[in-house]
């Protein structure tokens, strides 16, 4: 059962740093630092964009419309945060 524990720890660690790599490229887009005419950027851009938008869409769905602010991956990103605490509050339970 341990291993299911660190399994699942694994992937909201790896979820959580796709999600940082998604922020952060997506500010230095819009501070036009990065270029989406560039293959490769813009390679990275749409596939990061496919793997999250299934966490996303729905929580988009649930918020009010903010104007141009995205709030998804933030309520996303404390999801996942209160996710790892509540599997390692109870970590006894896997062992």
């Amino acid at each position: 059962m341990t291993s299911i524990f660190q399994i699942l720890m694994l992937i909201l660690d790896v979820v959580w740093f796709i999600m940082i790599a998604h922020i952060i490229m997506s500010w230095l887009i819009n501070f036009q630092v990065l270029n989406l005419g560039q293959p490769l950027v813009a390679q990275i851009w749409y596939g990061l964009n496919r793997l999250l938008e299934p966490i996303y869409g729905p929580i988009r769905r649930v918020l009010p419309d903010m104007g141009g602010l995205d709030l998804a991956p933030l309520v996303t990103l404390i999801g996942i945060y209160a996710a790892q605490i509540i599997l390692s509050n109870n970590a006894a339970a896997f062992y």
